[in-house]
Parts: C-alpha cells; sequence; structure tokens
C-alpha cells in the first residue's frame, strides 16, 4: 500500500465508503440497536461493495474462484460463530452471525456452511458474483509472475468493532483471504482468537494480515488477555502484539475497543483503511499512517 501509487480518487472512494459504514453503524446505536446488529450490518456494507477483500471484491484463489471466510464474538456470553470456505453465501458475516445464534456450533466450512445458510434462508449467489476485474487482474499477474503474494495483492479484510448502548461488546470480520491461496487455505478471519475477539471484561478485536502469523500469535486473544492479567490498556496491548507479530517478519493491522469505548487502530504497513466514531460525534478515516 503505497500512498504514491493510490490516486486521490481512488483514496476518495475508499474514504467515501468507510464513512457509509461507520454511519450506519452510528445511526443503529443512537436507536439502541445491539453490538451484534451492528457489526453485522456494517461489515455488509463492506462485504457489498468491490473495493475491498471480501463479499463482492474478494480475491481469487489458484483455481479462479472466491472462498470466503468470516466470523463473529460477542463480549457478553463470549458465543462465537464463523465459515470458512464458502463460494455462494453473498454475505459470510451474516451467516457467521447465523452460525453463533442458531446451531450449536462454532465454525462450519464449505458446503456444509453453504447448506446451513441455505437453511436460515440467507442469499446464495453463483460463484461469478464475486467476481471484479480488479481481483481476477491480480491473479492473472500472480500466476504469471510466479511470484510471493504482497500486501497490495490481498489488502481490504473488513471488520468491525463496537461496543454499545448496552454495555456490550461484538466484533466480526470478512474476508476473501489471500490471492493463489490452494489446497483449502484458511487464514485467521475465521478463527476465534486469532483473527477476532470479544469479551465484555476487557475488549472487542478484529485484525487484517498475514493470517498465518496471527493464527500461530492467538492474536486477537492475545490483547485480550493482556488487558486482563498484565491489567495493560487497550492502547498498550494492541501495541505490544504488533511488536510480536513485526519479529516474526509478518504484516498486518488490528482494530480494537475496550469496555470503556477506549479506541486502538495499530498497524506495521505503511498504511490501513481505518475509521472510527465515538458517542459524542468525534470521528476519524484514514487509509496511511500520520506523520
Amino acid at each position: 500500500m503505497s500512498k504514491e501509487k493510490m490516486s486521490n480518487k481512488i483514496q476518495s472512494d475508499y474514504k467515501n465508503k468507510l464513512n457509509e459504514a461507520l454511519e450506519t453503524g452510528e445511526k443503529m446505536l443512537k436507536e439502541g440497536a445491539t453490538a451484534v446488529d451492528v457489526v453485522v450490518s456494517v461489515i455488509n456494507v463492506l462485504e457489498d461493495s468491490p473495493l475491498f477483500n471480501a463479499g463482492k471484491g474478494a480475491v481469487f484463489t489458484h483455481d479462479g474462484i472466491n472462498e470466503l471466510d468470516a466470523s463473529i464474538m460477542e463480549g457478553k456470553t463470549l458465543n462465537a460463530g464463523a465459515v470458512a470456505g464458502v463460494q455462494d453465501i453473498k454475505n459470510p458475516i451474516t451467516a457467521a452471525r447465523e452460525v453463533m445464534s442458531n446451531s450449536v456450533h462454532v465454525m462450519l466450512s464449505g458446503k456444509g456452511a453453504s447448506e446451513f445458510a441455505k437453511k436460515q434462508g440467507l442469499e446464495i449467489v453463483p460463484n461469478k458474483y464475486f467476481f471484479t476485474e480488479k481481483r481476477y487482474q491480480s491473479l492473472q499477474k500472480l500466476q504469471k509472475k510466479e511470484r510471493k503474494r504482497t500486501t497490495k495483492d490481498n489488502m481490504g479484510t473488513v471488520g468491525c468493532v463496537v461496543l454499545d448502548q448496552h454495555g456490550n461488546l461484538c466484533a466480526g470480520t470478512s474476508t476473501g483471504g489471500m490471492t493463489n491461496k490452494r489446497y483449502g487455505r484458511i487464514g485467521d478471519s475465521p478463527i476465534i482468537g486469532a483473527g477476532t475477539y470479544a469479551n465484555n471484561k476487557t475488549c472487542a478485536v478484529s485484525c487484517t494480515g498475514h493470517g498465518e502469523y496471527y493464527i500461530r500469535l492467538g492474536f486477537a486473544r492475545d490483547i485480550s488477555a493482556m488487558m486482563e492479567y498484565k491489567k495493560l490498556s487497550v492502547a498498550q496491548s494492541c501495541k505490544k502484539e504488533i511488536k510480536k507479530l513485526t519479529r516474526l517478519k509478518g504484516t498486518g493491522g488490528v482494530i480494537a475497543v475496550d469496555r470503556k469505548g477506549n479506541i486502538a487502530m495499530d498497524f506495521n504497513t505503511p498504511g490501513m483503511f481505518r475509521g472510527y466514531i465515538k458517542s459524542n460525534g468525534e470521528k476519524k478515516i484514514a487509509i496511511f499512517r500520520s506523520k
């Protein structure tokens, strides 16, 4: 992600969509919606946009198809749901919520997840719905050069963390994974404790980046644990975990909110699509690191 390579028009497009997502969440929260409802609705906005590597804008696998992952967790009950490797569910975060609410399981994958989603009445689409020319060209370029993935090829995993007026936290994450991925690869996004975690005692966390490292670190849960056991702030905990990621030579970022509404958005890359809005109306939307 380079500021020099991203035109003002493209930056504006991303910021406008982030703003739409934030305003969707703000309106719902002011009307008394639960954190879970808000997380799903906000991520739906981002999943339906071709700008991000989730839903409509998901990247392609080595075989030229789209496989999507998502997860959600609520802090009050520690209940959670996830789907992985799905090819025909329009909004994977909605399916993850249904797994959390209407099954005895935490994670469903592939055809089984799709079958479950159909029974819940969710919108099923042909895999070609997820096709975008930009993502397809990324796959072609990657395969032609036979090079390893870069952050640029895969940027755009989406996430949302919320503290509602009832004092409940929720976190959700949705992604298309890694360009040119093979063998049914699954990253951190649908794994509770790696890419997503929420606990009313501490915080709600959603992650983006090179998933293998987040899985190895138990990244999201580790942030909560540092807050619970070391009594660190959410900002301190996120910063320490990003340092661990950097030491392993992993790249990525994290967004988090604690039970008092304190916000952290940290990353070790040149930029990360991010934004927040507080109950007092304070709002920030950014892409690149502030100087």
